[in-house]
């Protein structure tokens, strides 16, 4: 389900912390080292901001004297290479750091990666000297956040790390050309497909100037409802009655996730939530659970035509995955005038781009 608004009686419905140590190549583990430690990534994509993660501990070396597979090791010098390219490719500037006077690096230190990544320096530092060291899901997409990868350079990642990627931009099996062909007809009707998640799988033109100016200008990793009500000031800010709705959405998803405890891109969700948004938090610990589907009435105020009112519904596609096509059709005719200029000025903006 998409983000929520009202419901009426009739049932409608970034950081930079301590001097952070330079590029040096950290002494080799043995036995008796204790493993570096790793934390749960925070928003890397973003400037720096203080981070408040908990700390997870990642797997340790391979003991010694077992080799890697060949093909392993050739893996990790790759990933290794990736990294170092993709790290000296980025200004500071470019992720709200200072650059400095003495700054002989090109692009970001390791120190800045491992900050704005919340893992550990000496962690890092191995994985670019790549050490026969494991990876996590959270730290990966951590990692790909604070490098800017794009979606090619995503997957190329998680494949060198012998890792599934579990973020939605990943994974959408459920979206055929019948499906997407479906959501352009239904204009102006604002229409999308989510999971019980609230992944933003697909969208037709009207979504994605439902409640922002452009969903489009939002990276695929952070098309969540989730993500986008509790940290999006532009989202959250076309919502009528926000807290009620942050409520529920809370709800809703800790019922979803009863069935998809052990899987990673539900955990990842929840940390990085949990991390990015005290109110989440706060919601959170209520342990709060709503089930079930029920149409109702929503309310948003769109940047570019004001007050619409909706009635949203919900058309399951695969109840055992929780995708659904979430439509909104307009309750008046003042609000169905107003979603019919909101695709007129999608269709407009979609030209001037292709131009």
């Amino acid at each position: 389900m998409t983000t929520m608004a009202q419901e009426t009686t009739s049932g409608r419905t970034p950081r930079t912390g301590s001097s952070a140590p330079r590029d040096s190549s950290p002494a080799a583990p043995t036995d008796a080292s204790p493993a570096p430690r790793d934390t749960v990534p925070a928003a890397g994509r973003r400037a720096p901001a203080a981070v408040s993660a908990p700390v997870v501990t990642p797997e340790a070396p391979r003991p010694p004297g077992t080799a890697a597979p060949r093909g392993s090791d050739i893996r990790r010098h790759e990933l290794a290479a990736f990294l170092r390219n993709r790290r000296e490719r980025i200004p500071p500037e470019q992720v709200g750091l200072p650059r400095g006077r003495r700054r002989r690096t090109p692009g970001l230190r390791r120190e800045e990666v491992a900050q704005l990544s919340a893992v550990g320096v000496t962690w890092y530092t191995w994985l670019e000297q790549a050490r026969d060291i494991q990876v996590s899901e959270q730290v990966l997409d951590a990692l790909a956040r604070t490098l800017l990868l794009d979606a090619s350079e995503r997957a190329h990642l998680f494949q060198l790390a012998g890792a599934v990627d579990p973020s939605p931009a990943a994974q959408c099996p459920t979206i055929t050309p019948a499906l997407s062909h479906v959501l352009t007809q239904l204009e102006p009707v604002p229409a999308c497909i989510q999971n019980s998640r609230y992944d933003i799988l697909a969208y037709n033109r009207t979504y994605a100037r439902l409640m922002m100016s452009d969903l489009d200008a939002v990276p695929p990793e952070d098309r969540n409802c989730m993500i986008l009500v509790y940290t999006h000031a532009e989202w959250r800010k076309s919502i009528v009655l926000l807290d009620e709705t942050m409520r529920m959405m809370a709800a809703k998803l800790r019922a979803s996730m009863a069935g998809h405890l052990g899987e990673p891109a539900w955990k990842m969700l929840v940390k990085r939530l949990k991390a990015e948004s005290a109110e989440f938090r706060e919601i959170w610990e209520r342990y709060e659970v709503v089930g079930g589907a029920r149409s109702k009435t929503k309310q948003f105020l769109n940047p570019y035509v004001g007050l619409l009112t909706l009635d949203h519904t919900d058309l399951w596609l695969a109840p055992d995955m929780g995708a659904r096509m979430v439509t909104y059709a307009p309750t008046d005719e003042e609000s169905r005038e107003r979603l019919e200029r909101l695709y007129e000025i999608a269709l407009g903006a979609e030209a001037e781009a292709a131009a």
